[in-house]
């Protein structure tokens, strides 16, 4: 079977088409907004904008492999959590795809999408998946259905690094920035460290970050300082439901686990568990169509299908809400 996945929770405006085997194809279109962070009513302006051609481009690409729209067995679309405006972008751009090939429509989790991806193509079988992306912090694992185990209490750690990279005067994206300032960090300088049972929280590590670097440390000192301090927390708390659950694989998930540093110390740590450390490729980390396409074909072949009707989307649809009927 062939599935095609639209993706747009947030920034990145993302068509991927999968087999059970493979990814077919990916394209993206980001937006990247000329200064401050991510405007929800601009990002859904330009998915609007850019859709049409986006999926154009996709099936003309499609052609030249030799599959046809009409080969296309399922249109998949990021239901949810996410930004309401581009979130209505995405849902009705699905709609109308799956209405005019004729084709069954999914509404897929994204968080849930993050982490089938990632075990899909890491082969993991089990794992306690870190999810570390803008608007999402959490640490997830399944016990019957995918349950959060840890998450954060205020702001996702994408978001805090984000923050903290405008506060300094650098571009969004920010974490590719932050992490290359942290790289020329030499001095270590004490942050807040906010882990309360299972739970972390970053607003905190942010403002005394601002504080420091207003203070005059330098940038690559602030931002090594930042990393290390908001990266163990979260590795603190993988490693505690990792030893809680008696499992023996981690996986992350998420644009931020493209970060070479935090992928560094969650392998020390798996190193020092004897657990298993999953990475999917950088291209599917992020937000991207792919992931969103092969969780609805898994979803479909275990019987699930979204109506037109029941296709509205859930900008606050969590994973632990999903029914897991695959294993």
């Amino acid at each position: 079977m062939i599935s095609l996945g639209i993706e747009g929770t947030a920034w990145n405006l993302s068509v991927g088409v999968v087999s059970e085997k493979d990814v077919i194809l990916l394209e993206n279109d980001p937006y990247i907004p000329d200064r401050g962070g991510i405007h929800p009513r601009e990002a859904a302006q330009h998915h609007s904008e850019k859709m049409g051609a986006l999926l154009k481009k996709v099936f003309l690409k499609l052609r030249e492999t030799g599959i046809e729209p009409e080969d296309i067995d399922i249109v998949a679309f990021s239901q949810g959590p996410g930004m309401g405006p581009c979130l209505r972008v995405v849902a009705t751009a699905a709609r109308v795809l799956a209405l005019k090939l004729g084709k069954p429509l999914v509404g897929v989790n994204h968080c849930l999408a993050h982490v089938e991806v990632g075990r899909w193509i890491c082969k993991a079988k089990n794992p306690v998946t870190l999810y570390v992306s803008g608007g999402n912090s959490q640490v997830i694992a399944r016990k019957g259905k995918y349950r959060v185990f840890g998450e954060t209490l205020d702001i996702g750690i994408g978001n805090a690094i984000d923050k903290l990279a405008r506060y300094m005067g650098l571009k969004h994206p920010g974490g590719p920035r932050i992490e290359k300032l942290a790289k020329k960090g030499k001095n270590y300088y004490e942050l807040p460290y906010v882990v309360k049972g299972m739970d972390f929280s970053f607003s905190g590590l942010v403002t005394a970050a601002k504080k420091l670097y207003d203070s005059g440390i330098p940038a690559e000192d602030v931002a090594y300082s930042f990393q290390e301090t908001a990266f163990a927390m979260l590795v603190e708390v993988t490693e505690r439901a990792l030893a809680y659950l008696n499992l023996d694989e981690v996986l992350i998930a998420g644009g931020v686990g493209a970060n070479s540093r935090l992928r560094e110390m969650l392998e020390v740590m798996c190193e020092d568990r004897s657990a298993k450390f999953y990475s999917p490729p950088k291209e599917l980390l992020g937000d991207n169509g792919a992931m969103i396409a092969y969780t609805g074909l898994l979803m479909y072949s275990c019987g699930f299908e979204t109506s037109v009707e029941d296709s509205k989307i859930k900008p606050d649809f969590r994973i632990d809400e999903v029914e897991v009927l695959w294993d």
